[in-house]
C-alpha cells in the first residue's frame, strides 16, 4: 500500500520549499501485512473511508514516518565500502549501489514527502559522533545544521551522542558557542530545531532524564508520540569521562512506562526510536527479513526488545548495528509489529506508513508497512547542502588537506582481521615504542576504525595521496595511546573475552600488531573460540607469569567493549592522541615514491 496523503505541521517556518521531481529511488521489497486494512479504509490511501470524525476528515488516515540512523556526522558521500549498499538483484545475484551524503539524502526525502501532507521524519541516534574531520573538527555543529535542513522532527540519542559528555550533548540541543573553541562562525550555533530524547538516560543525582523522553507529533486531530532510548550498555561503548554522572536504563522498562504516560494523556500512535539493533541473515538491505516467518531473518538484542515492549507500542525504529533491516516481530500479544534499520551513514532512509484511526487514536497495525530505499546519487544535489559543505569545507580546508602519508592500494577496514586494523596496531605499536621502547604489542578495537582509506583520490590531492582529513575520518575519537603493563596470562584472557561474556553473541576481535599471532576457531563457542595454545608472540608461547607492555587506545584501556581485563593495567603511561600515532607512522613509513603496502591481514588464522 503506497503511504500517500501527508506532511507534517510546519514547526518553526519549515518546510517552505520542495525541489522538482527527481528520479525515482531503489526501493526494497515492503514489510508484509498481516491482514487487510478494515472495510471503511480506502486502499488507495489519504483521507478516506465514512463516518469519520475530527476536522471533517475520514476515519483513517496514512501517516508517513520517514527514517534512518547513525548518520555519525558524514554530510560528504563515504569514501569505498562505507559508501556502498549491497542490493538482491530478481535472479538471486547481488550488486553493490554507490550511496549516501547529505546533498542527496536531502533530495530524497524532500522528494519522498512530495504529495503526504501527514509526514514526519524521525531518527535512531548517533546522528552526530565518529564523525569525519568536515563535521568532528568543528564538534558536529555542521551536522546539527544539516539536521535542520533536511527537517528532522526527532531523534533519540544514541552511544556517540555521549562521546563528548552530556554538557556537550545538551549545547548540540539548545545551541551555544564551544565552551574552550568558542564560535566557529559570526553567526553562532542555534542548536537543534529537533529534540533528542533520552528517556532512560539519568542524571545520577536529579534520577530525571537529562532531555525529554518523549515528543508527541500532531497534524489536524492526528497525534503520534515518540519515545526514545539508547542502549542500556552505553557505558559499556563509551568513555568513562562521556557517561560520568549518568545512569543508563532498561529498554523495554523505560519505553513501556513512558508508553503509560503517553496513553494517559490521550496518544494512542507511539513509535519507539531504539538506539539498539538487530544481525540481519543477508548484508543486502532488501532481502526479505520475514523468510520464512515473521523476523526469521533477524537475531540479536533488538528481537528481545521487540518481542517484549508494550503492545502499545506501534512501531520500532532502531539503529546502533549500522545494518539494514524491515521485520515484523510479534509484539508480546504475538501481534506482528514493524521492526526497521536503515543502515548507516546516510546510505539509506526507511518509509513506514502508519494507517491512524481518528475514532480510536491508534495505529490500525495490521496495515503498516515500510521500505529501505536507497540514497542513490544519481539524482540532483540539494543545493543548500551544497552550500553548507562548501562553508564548512573552506574552514576545514588548511587543515584537512595537509598530505600525512601515502599508500599503494585501497587499505580496507573489512574483515575479522582487516588490513586497516594490522596498520593501525603497528602504528600503535611504533610509537609505543618511541614512548618505552620495552613495548611489546598493541591491540586496536575494530569499533574504532571508522572508515577505509581509498587509493583513488576523494579530492584535489591525487591518487594514493592520504590526507589529514582521510585520516581523522578513520580514527576521529580523539583517544590517547596509552601504555601498560600485564601478565601473559592476563593477555590470554584478553584475547578471551574478544568472543566470550558480553561479546559471546557478537564477537569484537581485536585488531594486533606485527608479532602476535594465534587460531580463532569460530566452529567452537565461547572463549574456547581462541585457540590458547596457539598464541605465540614473535613466535614464542605466552609466558603467563611474564609482564608485557602493552600499547592500546584509552578507550580499551579503561576496560571498554567489554574487555574488563585490559582495565586492569599496570604501570600506565599516557601518550598522544591515536590519530597522531596514525600520522606519525604514515609520514616515517611511506612516500610518493615508496607508497606504504596494503598489509596482508595474515596475523589471525580464521577455521570456520
Amino acid at each position: 500500500m503506497p503511504a500517500t496523503a501527508q506532511s507534517h505541521q510546519p514547526r518553526r517556518g519549515r518546510r517552505t520549499s520542495r525541489l522538482l521531481a527527481v528520479a525515482a529511488t531503489v526501493v526494497t521489497a515492503g514489510a508484509l501485512a498481516a491482514a487487510a486494512l478494515p472495510a471503511s479504509a480506502n486502499p488507495g490511501g489519504g483521507e478516506r473511508g465514512h463516518g469519520g470524525h475530527g476536522h471533517g476528515t475520514g476515519r483513517y488516515q496514512d501517516v508517513q514516518l520517514l527514517s534512518f540512523n547513525d548518520l555519525h556526522g558524514n554530510l560528504e558521500p563515504p569514501a569505498g565500502s562505507s559508501g556502498r549498499v549491497t542490493e538482491v538483484q530478481p535472479d538471486g545475484t547481488t550488486k553493490t549501489v554507490d550511496a549516501g551524503g547529505v546533498e542527496y539524502l536531502a533530495t530524497h526525502l524532500r522528494e519522498a514527502r512530495k504529495g503526504n501532507r501527514y509526514s514526519v521524519t524521525a531518527a535512531g541516534g548517533d546522528m552526530v559522533g565518529a564523525s569525519p574531520l568536515l563535521s568532528g573538527l568543528f564538534h558536529d555543529e555542521p551536522t546539527v545544521e544539516a539536521l535542520n535542513a533536511l527537517d528532522l522532527d526527532v531523534t533519540s540519542v544514541g552511544n556517540h551522542e555521549f562521546d563528548e559528555g552530556a554538557k556537550e550533548l545538551a549545547r548540540l540541543q539548545n545551541g551555544g558557542c564551544h565552551p574552550t573553541e568558542g564560535c566557529y562562525t559570526d553567526k553562532g550555533f542555534k542548536g537543534a530545531d529537533f529534540p533528542y530524547l533520552a528517556a532512560n538516560v539519568l542524571d545520577e543525582k536529579t534520577r530525571r532524564p537529562i532531555l525529554e523522553p518523549y515528543w508527541v507529533w500532531k497534524h489536524k486531530g492526528v497525534k503520534v508520540g515518540f519515545i526514545g532510548v539508547t542502549l542500556e550498555a552505553t557505558p559499556d561503548v563509551v568513555s568513562a569521562e562521556g557517561v560520568k554522572g549518568l545512569s543508563f536504563k532498561d529498554e523495554v522498562e523505560t519505553i513501556d512506562k513512558y508508553a503509560k504516560v503517553l496513553q494517559r494523556q490521550g496518544v494512542k500512535s507511539i513509535v519507539a526510536l531504539i538506539h539498539e539493533g538487530g544481525f540481519p541473515a543477508s548484508s543486502s538491505y532488501n532481502y526479505d527479513c520475514d523468510s520464512p516467518g515473521a523476523g526469521d531473518g533477524i537475531s540479536g538484542p533488538i528481537v528481545d526488545i521487540a518481542k517484549n515492549v508494550t503492545p502499545q507500542v506501534d512501531a520500532l525504529v532502531t539503529g546502533h548495528t549500522h545494518n539494514a533491516y524491515v521485520c515484523t516481530v510479534p509484539d508480546p500479544a504475538g501481534n506482528p509489529r514493524m521492526v526497521t534499520s536503515a543502515s548507516s551513514f546516510g546510505r539509506l532512509y526507511t518509509d513506514t506508513t502508519l494507517t491512524y484511526d481518528r475514532r480510536t487514536g491508534d495505529i490500525a497495525r495490521t496495515s503498516v508497512k515500510s521500505a529501505n530505499h536507497v540514497v542513490t546519487r544519481d539524482v540532483p544535489k540539494a543545493p543548500d547542502m551544497t552550500r553548507l559543505i562548501d562553508r564548512w569545507g573552506t574552514l576545514a580546508a588548511p587543515i584537512g588537506n595537509r598530505p600525512i602519508g601515502y599508500i599503494a592500494g585501497d587499505i580496507s577496514r573489512d574483515g575479522t582481521e582487516s588490513p586497516l586494523g594490522d596498520l593501525i596496531a603497528d602504528a600503535q605499536l611504533a610509537y609505543g615504542r618511541s614512548q618505552d621502547p620495552e613495548t611489546d604489542l598493541a591491540l586496536m578495537n575494530p569499533g574504532g576504525i571508522r572508515a577505509p582509506l581509498t587509493h583513488a583520490s576523494t579530492g584535489s590531492e591525487g591518487d594514493g595521496v592520504v590526507t589529514y582529513a582521510e585520516g581523522f575520518a578513520v580514527q576521529p575519537f580523539a583517544n590517547t595511546v596509552n601504555l601498560q603493563d600485564y601478565t601473559g596470562a592476563q593477555l590470554v584472557q584478553v584475547l578471551k573475552e574478544q568472543v566470550s561474556g558480553p561479546n559471546e553473541a557478537a564477537p569484537k576481535i581485536l585488531q594486533v600488531s606485527s608479532g602476535l599471532t594465534y587460531t580463532l576457531d569460530l566452529t567452537k563457542t565461547g572463549a574456547d573460540r581462541v585457540v590458547a595454545d596457539s598464541i605465540r608472540l614473535n613466535g614464542s608461547p605466552l609466558d603467563p607469569a611474564a609482564t608485557y607492555r602493552v600499547a592500546s587506545n584509552s578507550f580499551l584501556a579503561g576496560g571498554g567493549d567489554g574487555f574488563t581485563t585490559l582495565g586492569e593495567g599496570a604501570n600506565e603511561l599516557v601518550g598522544a592522541d591515536d590519530l597522531t600515532a596514525l600520522e606519525q607512522y604514515l609520514t616515517a613509513n611511506s612516500s610518493a615514491a615508496d607508497p606504504i603496502a596494503v598489509p596482508t591481514a595474515d596475523r589471525i588464522t580464521v577455521v570456520r
